[in-house]
C-alpha cells in the first residue's frame, strides 16, 4: 500500500511543518533588548501565551507584557498540529469528575463547547484568516470492536455535558452521505469541531497582540522562570507575574524535565487530490476525522484540496528529547501512509508532499492544569494531551482571569490549581511510552484481523498502565 502513497518530488521532511512551508517561515522578531521590566512575562509564545497576553491586553489595556520566545511565535505545536479546533477536553471528564464532582466535570465541557465559537468569533473579530469552517467532526469505527467502543462512549460523555445536539451516534448509511471509508460501519458525529490552518492562526494572533502593545522577544531563551524573574541569554525580565506556557518544550526548562511529556506526533500531507478522487471518497465538507483504533489517527481536508493526517508513530525520543526543526524518525511517514492507503485506497497515485513531527504535553494522569500562585506570582498552563487548539484559547482566558484576580466561573474550573505526580525516570520511561505504543499498534491489529466486538485485552492493560484509563 505505500507504494499508492509516493514521495512527490518536491517532498519535504521536517521543515518545522506543512503549514508554515505553505504561508512561508517569518522572520524572527528581534530578542530581548537587555534588562527589562514588566507586569506580566510570558514564558513561550505558543497559543497558550498568546491568548493569555491577548485577554490581559482586553481587561487592562495599560499592562506592560514580555513574550519571551526561543525560535518564533508559534513555532511549536502551535503551527505544526493538526488544525482540530475541537471541544474534545484537555483529560479524562472522569478524572476530574472524581476530584470535583461531576457538575465541576459538565462545566469544564460546557466550557469547551463555548471555547471553539470564541476562538471563532475572535478570528473574525481581528481579521484573522485561518481557513476556520465548523462542519464538525467524526470519530469513524472500522471494525466491530471500534464500534462497539463509540457505542460505549455515548452514555459516559452524556453524563458529562454531551447533551443530544453535541452528539450523535450514526450508522454506516449516513456516515457514507458525509464521507465514504471502506470497512466503516458508522461513527460518533459532534457539530462543536471546526478546522482551521494552524500556522494562520499563530501568525495572527501574534500580529494582534503585538499592535495592542505587548513586546514578543523571539530568538531569545529562557534558561530560569524564578519568583519575579525571566532568566534569558539576553536579560532578565523583572515582572509580579511570570507565566510558563510551553507545553510540550516544558521539558527542556531547568527542574521540569519530568514534568509533563513531550509526546510526539507526526503528521503527512498530500499532494492536491484531483476532482475524480475526491467524488469517490465523497468528502464534500470540511468535517475533521479520526478513526476509533487505539493508535489513532486525526484527519483533516485543507482548503486547498489536500489530505493532511497524524498519529502517534514514534511517540516519544528518550531522554524527553524533541526535534529541532519537525524531522521525522524511522518509519514514520512509511506507518502514516499505510493509515492513508487504508482510510482512503481511492486515493491511489496521489504522492506525499511533507512530513513532519511536533511534541504535545501529556501528565502523568492525562489531565491539563492551569495555575497561578498569587504568593510567588508563578503561573503556567498546558499538558493538553492532544486537544490543545482550543483549550489554549480557554486556559488563556482563565490564566488571564487568575492573574488579575477577576472572579470569573473560569478560575472554579476543575483543571485549576490541579497538581499530579511526575514521570518515572529513565530508562523507565522511554521503556514504558515506547512499550505501550508497541501494545496498542498490537491490539489495533488484533481487532482488524477479529469479528469479535470486544476490545484487545492487550489494550486494556496498557491504559491502565498508561493512566489512560480515566
Amino acid at each position: 500500500m505505500s507504494a499508492d502513497f509516493a514521495p512527490t518530488p518536491r517532498f519535504v521532511d521536517g521543515g518545522i511543518s506543512y503549514w508554515w512551508r505553505d504561508l512561508g517561515e517569518p522572520a524572527c522578531r528581534a530578542p530581548l533588548a537587555g534588562d527589562t521590566d514588566a507586569d506580566v512575562a510570558i514564558v513561550g509564545a505558543g497559543y497558550t501565551g498568546l491568548w493569555t497576553a491577548y485577554y490581559l491586553k482586553a481587561h487592562q489595556p495599560d499592562l506592560r507584557i514580555v513574550m519571551l520566545e526561543k525560535e518564533f511565535a508559534g513555532f511549536g505545536a502551535s503551527g505544526r498540529n493538526g488544525g482540530w479546533l475541537s471541544a474534545e477536553p484537555p483529560g479524562q471528564l472522569g478524572r476530574y469528575a472524581r476530584a470535583h464532582g461531576r457538575e465541576s466535570a459538565v462545566r469544564l465541557q460546557r466550557a469547551m463547547f463555548h471555547t471553539v465559537d470564541e476562538v471563532i468569533a475572535v478570528a473574525g473579530r481581528e481579521g484573522i484568516d485561518a481557513h476556520i469552517v465548523k462542519d464538525g467532526y467524526l470519530q469513524v469505527a472500522t471494525n466491530p470492536a471500534q464500534q462497539r467502543r463509540l457505542a460505549e462512549h455515548v452514555p459516559h460523555l452524556r453524563a458529562h455535558g454531551w447533551a443530544p445536539e453535541d452528539l450523535q451516534l450514526i450508522d454506516a448509511a449516513e456516515l457514507g452521505e458525509r464521507v465514504r471509508i471502506p470497512g466503516a460501519s458508522g461513527a460518533l458525529f459532534s457539530r462543536h469541531c471546526a478546522r482551521i490552518h494552524p500556522a494562520r492562526l499563530a501568525r495572527g494572533l501574534a500580529e494582534v497582540v503585538e499592535r495592542s502593545g505587548v513586546t514578543i522577544a523571539e530568538e531569545t531563551t529562557v534558561t530560569q522562570v524564578l519568583p519575579g524573574q525571566a532568566v534569558t541569554d539576553h536579560g532578565t525580565v523583572r515582572a509580579q507575574f511570570v507565566l510558563r506556557a510551553l507545553e510540550g518544550f516544558t521539558s527542556g526548562l531547568e527542574g521540569h524535565r519530568r514534568e509533563w511529556l513531550p509526546m510526539a506526533s507526526s503528521m503527512v500531507v498530500t499532494e492536491p487530490f484531483p476532482s475524480a478522487v475526491w467524488n469517490e471518497i465523497g468528502w464534500r465538507g470540511a468535517e475533521l476525522l479520526s478513526d476509533e483504533a487505539h493508535a489513532f489517527a486525526y484527519v483533516q481536508q485543507t482548503r486547498d484540496g489536500r489530505i493532511a493526517l497524524g498519529g502517534r508513530a514514534v511517540p516519544y525520543r528518550y531522554g524527553s528529547q524533541r526535534d529541532a526543526r519537525g524531522e521525522t524518525l524511522g518509519n514514520t511517514v512509511e506507518q502514516l501512509r499505510e493509515v492513508l492507503g487504508r482510510l482512503f485506497p481511492a486515493a491511489r497515485g496521489v504522492g506525499i508532499d511533507h512530513g513532519w513531527s511536533g511534541v504535545l504535553g501529556v501528565p502523568r494522569d492525562w489531565c491539563a492544569t492551569v495555575a497561578v500562585d498569587a504568593a510567588t506570582g508563578l503561573g503556567h498552563a498546558g499538558g493538553y494531551v492532544g486537544h490543545g487548539v482550543a483549550s489554549t484559547n480557554l486556559a488563556g482566558r482563565t490564566l488571564a482571569d487568575l492573574v488579575l484576580r477577576r472572579d470569573s466561573d473560569l478560575v472554579t474550573l476543575p483543571w485549576v490549581g490541579r497538581t499530579v505526580r511526575r514521570w518515572e525516570p529513565e530508562p523507565l520511561r522511554w521503556l514504558g511510552v515506547r512499550g505501550l505504543y508497541a501494545a496498542y499498534r498490537m491490539a489495533d491489529r488484533q481487532e482488524r484481523g477479529s469479528a469479535s466486538s470486544r476490545t484487545s485485552p492487550v489494550a486494556h492493560v496498557a491504559d491502565r498502565i498508561s493512566g489512560r484509563a480515566g
